[in-house]
Parts: C-alpha cells; sequence; structure tokens
C-alpha cells in the first residue's frame, strides 16, 4: 500500500514543538508556583523578577505560550474553515495577535 502524503507535511515538528513547548510552559509555573509564595508581597515580587535567569525564564514561558497557541489555533483554522481566503485571513490575524501580545508582555516584563 502506498501511502500518499500531501499538504505542508506539519504533523510530527509542530506535534513535537507542542510537547516540548508545553514541558517549558509546566516546568516554569512549577518555578512560580514554588518562588511566587516565598515573595512578600509586591516588593517581593519585584525582587524576584529583577534576577536575569527569572526574566529569561518569563521569556521563554512567554515565547513559548504563542507558538503552543499557534500551532493549536492554525490547526483549528486548516481543518475547519474550508474557504482559502477566509483561512488565510485568521491565519494572518491569528498570527498578529499572537505577536502583540507577546511583544506585549515582554514589554511588561523587561519595565520591571
Amino acid at each position: 500500500m502506498n501511502r500518499i502524503v500531501v499538504g505542508a507535511h506539519y504533523g510530527l515538528k509542530d506535534w513535537l514543538a507542542q510537547r516540548i513547548t508545553a514541558l517549558v510552559m509546566a516546568a516554569y509555573t512549577l518555578f512560580i508556583a514554588v518562588a511566587l509564595p516565598m515573595a512578600d508581597g509586591y516588593e517581593g515580587w519585584r525582587a524576584l523578577m529583577s534576577h536575569g535567569f527569572v526574566r529569561f525564564a518569563t521569556f521563554l514561558f512567554i515565547v513559548s505560550l504563542a507558538y503552543h497557541a499557534w500551532v493549536g489555533v492554525r490547526d483549528i483554522w486548516m481543518d475547519y474553515v474550508k474557504p482559502v481566503s477566509v483561512r488565510l485571513t485568521l491565519h494572518v490575524l491569528t498570527f498578529l495577535a499572537l505577536l502583540g501580545y507577546t511583544g506585549w508582555a515582554v514589554q511588561i516584563i523587561w519595565r520591571l
């Protein structure tokens, strides 16, 4: 039996990317769940977020969240929206929204 594969061949790469980004987000969530209660009030939280490692980890979380969301939403558009023009419009709007959210979150984190 010959299987003909068509399309953009996203399958394994995006499946693996979602698993890796999920692990990054889970590790960050556990880290914050442990570290945040130790930060007493706003000043403690601000001191915690001023460390370079925490800022980098937060940046990694934000980027992972955005990519994870992109893969999931893109797959939904590809599976359920059949008109190509509508699907392309939704892809572009989703990408721009996620890019904007990521930029906004990074700006907030680095402003602290």
